[in-house]
């Protein structure tokens, strides 16, 4: 049975539809300037045939279901809560699908982000930075007091931050705690985070005189563990786990706190934090082992590809490149030089280049693998390709569609992404908010 706050996400995603095609979305068919999102849809035109003008990124309807599947999949053979990064994404339309496989919440890194999800009705938010600004904690307090089925839990990872949170919680006029996990620095050359154990207890009883927070669990990230390999991983982990237990030990979490958090695990080790999460100890109160991974939404062709734990455990299910840049050669000064009309502002670039996958013929529509084609530089506008013998016949005006690296710095480059089906028909749209 849906719930009234159900039913208030599931309207407020319905008016995506609503807003108006025009030209601050790229890519879109010229023509279907003045038509609302919505109804384009319904006209399922054709990514290749249908006015959709080049560059222009693409997300596999199939490969999207896929992925949110398998790790719904992982998450429930290992125990494991889920609540996926939404940072990678920023896209309301894949919290929704991500929520109805499965997600206990969504995790995001800054206030902004935490916004977005609740103008969208996600109902447990998970801030994984420090949240020290007093204008943000008015906005959480004022969310927890108009709703109070809302949960959000942030970082801690100094006493002076938690100061900062309850002046501006109480300055706020907070009704109820917020639930607040001490980070543990995954190494003394991490990001953020609690270096010591030590400093863990001495924040832990900051928070503790606090009467505006609770302390509810820990969490950190293992990919900023120093050297990180699968040995290295799973020591910090532990360490996590045993930080979590010594804080129970302690007294540190209140008596109405029902369930004790033990948070990590990003794209690249989620498999490690399967391992050593199984093996929690017995606590006061029931564990909430929550996974955080978020690449995996849409995958890629380098870096995760590379990285994805289901490369060490194949067994455990695999994950797909979901994104395509479809980009058009638009010169062709020599046989061994040619230039598409996509580049930094298109295609991610952070980590790797592009790479040319696949070949879509103007003259008649055939597709090719992208043999012989390299993508060796990117301009703003422009990525330069060093083509061979094995490129055959590319010629000005083919379609070239890229395969990226890195998510995170894929869907931030475009607003409105169409999702297509099989067949190349472009079924939805999905609306990023950065």
């Amino acid at each position: 049975m849906s719930t009234a706050a159900d039913r208030t996400a599931a309207a407020r995603l319905n008016r995506l539809a609503g807003e108006v095609v025009d030209h601050r979305f790229k890519g879109l068919p010229p023509d279907a300037d003045g038509r609302t999102v919505g109804e384009l849809s319904a006209e399922r035109r054709n990514l290749f045939t249908d006015g959709f003008t080049t560059p222009v990124l693409a997300l596999s309807a199939e490969d999207v279901e896929h992925n949110v599947r398998q790790l719904e999949l992982f998450s429930a053979r290992h125990g494991l809560a889920f609540a996926p990064h939404g940072k990678t994404s920023m896209a309301p339309q894949l919290f929704d699908r991500q929520l109805a496989h499965g997600a206990w919440g969504i995790t995001v890194a800054v206030p902004h982000q935490a916004r977005v999800c609740r103008a969208y009705g996600v109902q447990r938010v998970f801030l994984a930075n420090e949240l020290v600004d007093a204008a943000a904690l008015r906005w959480v307090a004022a969310e927890m007091t108009a709703d109070p089925g809302f949960q959000l839990v942030a970082y801690v990872d100094s006493v002076r931050g938690a100061e900062l949170m309850d002046a501006a919680l109480r300055d706020a006029g907070a009704t109820r705690p917020l639930d607040v996990v001490i980070e543990l620095a995954a190494g003394d050359e991490a990001r953020t985070g609690v270096r010591t154990e030590e400093g863990c207890a001495e924040v832990a009883r900051a928070v503790g005189g606090a009467t505006t927070l609770r302390l509810t669990g820990v969490a950190g990230y293992e990919g900023e563990v120093p050297d990180a390999d699968a040995d290295r991983v799973r020591d910090w982990l532990r360490r996590l786990v045993t930080l979590a237990a010594d804080l129970d030990q302690a007294g540190a979490f209140r008596a109405d706190v029902e369930e004790i958090v033990v948070s990590a695990g990003g794209s690249a080790w989620f498999d490690a934090v399967a391992d050593v999460f199984a093996d929690v100890p017995k606590l006061s109160r029931p564990v909430l082992k929550l996974l955080r991974s978020g690449a995996y939404v849409s995958h890629d062709d380098r870096h995760y590809q590379e990285l994805t734990p289901f490369n060490r455990v194949p067994e455990e299910g695999e994950l797909r490149a979901a994104f395509t840049l479809w980009a058009q050669v638009v010169s062709r000064p020599d046989e061994r030089q040619a230039f598409l009309n996509a580049g930094k502002r298109d295609a991610a670039h952070d980590l790797h280049l592009p790479v040319a996958r696949v070949v879509r013929s103007t003259r008649d529509g055939s597709m090719r693998p992208a043999e012989g084609i390299e993508v060796t530089k990117l301009s703003d506008q422009h990525t330069w390709l060093e083509t061979t013998d094995e490129a055959g016949d590319l010629e000005v005006g083919d379609w070239v569609g890229l395969g990226m690296s890195h998510p995170c710095t894929i869907f931030d480059k475009w607003q409105l992404i169409p999702l297509v089906a099989v067949d190349g028909a472009v079924t939805s749209y999905v609306r990023t908010f950065f």
